[in-house]
């Protein structure tokens, strides 16, 4: 069953300083001016010495702190300069919370109230957050304020539908097609089937209005940026609607590198190790040993393309499987559980191994899904071959 992701992330270059007359005054507070800003947080709730990190996002990729502190008293403070406004994680603890914050060159206040989750994870929640002082954040704020209109939306055509959902997932995991095909049938999941389609249309519209809304600036690739988990090629025209200055901003570069990866055809795959439903660990060159040709397809549970794409390969394994040619699935999940119950309702006869975050770095993976065609010596000889495009490939590559 489709969920919403609405996964926001951005990048800041957060340089430290405090300014000349304080220093000269020897006091310890920091001074903002007009080309500097500070975050200041007071955060209840949490224990002293907590550790607080302010983690740049909006860019598809997994950053490092650009500043590091710890509570005191519920207190901590950041300070730098930024050239354009630049949306951070303030994390805390082993990134179990965090707050997003739109930083721009001003005094900027963070208040909230935490709580330590009593379950294994220990998750950080947050209530009676308030961020004052960034114009842009406010304005971000106001920006995406049709995302709780959505979540409502979502939660209203889910409302009694867990029993039969259940069922669905059951008869998909066992390959009950008769089972299945009598739940289909049914008029409350035709009802749903319906809610969801004309959900999933409203989602489509209400984002893709407000990246138009503002494709004279930054703000257009920023939001094209927040607002989808994954791109895939059918976004790639969005990007010619914006304005030179757009495109040349901080943001439309980041958005153009995620539409448009370089080419890797030519270079050769590194060795690598990753884990599969059971825990146990496969290499690179264990899966390819004897094999002719091995695609390597990168997806995820939550991603639509991806999962449409799964009969596609099945047909292309039943077809080539015999005649050397081998599938490693990664995903680039980060909920496990989401990941193994994907695997379950997919039954895919090939290996499926869970990334690291370091495996689909090295391939440059900004879009799923993505494919690569590897040969018995470890060069990438295709990318994103798929559907009839790699059923072609693999004709002239394994001729009987």
């Amino acid at each position: 069953m489709n969920t919403i992701k609405y996964k926001i992330l951005g990048l800041c270059i957060c340089l430290l300083s405090i300014s000349n007359s304080t220093i000269a005054q020897k006091k310890k507070a920091v001074t903002t001016s007009a080309t500097s800003y500070t975050i200041e947080g007071n955060i209840s709730g949490l224990e002293e010495g907590t550790a607080v990190k302010l983690i740049p996002g909006g860019t598809h990729s997994s950053e490092l702190p650009v500043a590091e502190t710890t509570l005191k008293d519920g207190k901590f403070i950041f300070a730098g300069k930024l050239n354009e406004p630049r949306y951070f994680y303030i994390t805390f603890g082993k990134s179990k919370g965090m707050i997003p914050v739109m930083a721009e060159n001003a005094k900027i206040k963070v208040t909230a109230a935490g709580t330590v989750s009593t379950d294994e994870g220990q998750w950080i929640k947050f209530k009676d957050v308030a961020v004052t002082g960034s114009k842009s954040h406010d304005f971000y704020k106001k920006e995406t304020v049709f995302k709780e209109e959505l979540d409502k939306d979502y939660v209203a055509y889910h409302v009694g539908i867990d029993e039969l959902s259940n069922k669905v997932g059951k008869a998909r995991k066992e390959g009950n097609k008769k089972v299945l095909d009598s739940l289909y049938s049914t008029e409350q999941w035709k009802t749903f089937e319906a809610a969801e389609k004309a959900f999933f249309t409203k989602v489509e519209k209400t984002t893709k209005d407000v990246i138009a809304k503002h494709k004279a600036t930054w703000w257009g690739p920023f939001f094209m940026l927040t607002n989808y988990s994954y791109f895939t090629p059918d976004q790639q025209p969005m990007f010619d609607q914006f304005s030179e200055v757009a495109k040349k901003s901080y943001y439309g570069k980041v958005l153009e590198k995620d539409l448009f990866p370089v080419s890797l055809v030519g270079t050769s795959v590194a060795n690598f190790n990753l884990k599969d439903k059971d825990g146990k660990a496969y290499t690179a060159k264990e899966i390819v040993a004897g094999k002719k040709y091995i695609l390597i397809d990168f997806w995820a549970s939550w991603c639509g393309p991806c999962r449409k794409e799964i009969p596609n390969l099945k047909t292309a394994y039943a077809e080539y499987a015999g005649k050397g040619f081998e599938i490693l699935s990664i995903s680039i999940d980060k909920d496990e559980k989401a990941w193994q119950k994907a695997l379950g309702q997919e039954n895919m006869q090939w290996h499926n191994l869970l990334d690291d975050d370091k495996v689909s770095k090295s391939f440059n993976v900004k879009a799923i899904p993505a494919t690569y065609l590897v040969d018995s010596k470890g060069v990438i000889i295709g990318d994103n071959l798929r559907g009839a495009e790699l059923e072609a490939k693999l004709k002239e590559l394994l001729k009987s």
